[in-house]
C-alpha cells in the first residue's frame, strides 16, 4: 500500500467540507433523478439466461447540469499503480479532482474521461490493490450485485437484483446514449435515505467480489440502480490501456457478509470517495 504522504499531493480540510456540501440536492453525485420508467416486465428468458442489448430496450432519461459545480462520488482501484474508475458525471468539467484517503485529506487525481461511455479514469501517484473484473459472460437473470461506496458522503452499501437492460440517455453538455443494466434495490437498505447521492462511481460487485459494472444512476421512485454493462466496463479499461485484475476476493459475498467485506474494501482504500473541487 502506497497511499501516504509525501508521495501524494494533499488537499487538507477543504476536502472534508466539500464532501458534505457537494452532494446536497444532487443525483448520485451530479444529475437529478431520472424520469420515472414504466414497471419492469417479467423476464422471458430461460432461467440463468440474460438477453443481449436490443433497440427495443426501455429508455431512461437523465438531465445532467450543463455547468460544472462541486460534486462528490465514489471511485475504486483498477490498478495498484494508481488507476481508479468512477462515473463520468462525477468529475466531468472539474478544475481539480481529489481522491479522499483520510479525514480531511485527499490526493490530486488526473482525470481522463472515456470518450465513448459513462466512466472516467483517475490517475494518482501511488494506489491500492485493484478489484478484480468479472468474466465477460457473467450476467445471469436475477443475480445479486453489491454496491459499496459513499452515499451522502458516508460509508454505505446497497444490494440489488438484476432486472433488465435499458438505454440511458444523458442530456447535458452533450447528449449520450448507452446500454445499461437496471437493478432492483434490496428492501434491506440499512439506515440510508431512498436517495443514494454520492454512490455514483461505486463498483457493482458479484458474489465473488468481482466488478460487474460502474454504478452511474438511480431512480428512487422505482427503487432502481443503474450500472454500466460488463462489456462497456472492459472496453473503457482497454481504451485506457490498463491490464485488468482477475481472480476473486478471498471471501465470497452474501447477504450476511457483504457489509463487512465492503468495510474492508474501504479500509484498504480499494474503494474511496472522490470529489470535484470546482470547475
Amino acid at each position: 500500500m502506497s497511499l501516504r504522504p509525501p508521495d501524494w499531493l494533499l488537499f487538507i480540510g477543504l476536502v472534508a467540507t466539500l464532501i458534505g456540501a457537494a452532494i446536497v440536492g444532487q443525483f448520485m453525485g451530479a444529475p437529478p433523478s431520472p424520469r420515472p420508467a414504466p414497471p419492469a416486465p417479467a423476464l422471458k428468458s430461460r432461467p440463468g439466461d440474460f438477453p443481449p442489448a436490443s433497440p427495443f430496450d426501455p429508455t431512461i432519461i437523465v438531465d445532467a447540469p450543463s455547468v460544472s459545480r462541486p460534486g462528490a462520488g465514489t471511485a475504486f482501484s483498477i490498478s495498484s499503480g494508481g488507476m481508479w474508475l468512477t462515473a463520468r458525471h462525477v468529475v466531468e468539467g472539474c478544475a481539480r479532482t481529489a481522491i479522499v484517503v483520510g479525514k480531511g485529506q485527499g490526493v490530486a487525481a488526473e482525470v481522463r474521461l472515456d470518450p465513448h461511455g459513462e466512466t472516467a479514469v483517475l490517475i494518482t501517484q501511488g494506489g491500492a490493490p485493484a478489484l478484480p473484473l468479472a468474466p465477460r459472460r457473467s450476467l445471469k437473470a436475477g443475480m445479486t450485485a453489491f454496491h459499496a461506496g459513499f452515499p451522502h458522503g458516508h460509508p454505505g452499501f446497497v444490494a440489488s437484483r438484476l432486472v433488465r437492460r435499458e438505454t440511458l440517455v444523458l442530456r447535458g453538455r452533450h447528449t449520450r446514449r448507452e446500454s445499461v443494466l437496471a437493478w432492483a434495490e434490496s428492501e434491506d437498505q440499512g439506515p440510508f435515505p431512498r436517495s443514494l447521492a454520492g454512490l455514483s462511481g461505486a463498483p457493482a460487485l458479484d458474489s465473488y467480489g468481482r466488478v460487474i459494472g460502474v454504478t452511474i444512476a438511480q431512480s428512487p421512485h422505482h427503487a432502481r440502480v443503474y450500472t454500466t454493462t460488463p462489456g462497456a466496463l472492459r472496453a473503457a479499461i482497454a481504451r485506457a490501456h490498463i491490464q485488468p485484475a482477475t481472480g476473486a476476493l478471498a471471501a465470497p459475498m452474501s447477504a450476511g457478509s457483504y457489509g463487512k467485506i465492503s468495510r474492508d474494501l474501504r479500509r484498504d482504500l480499494r474503494i474511496v470517495p472522490v470529489v470535484c473541487l470546482g470547475a
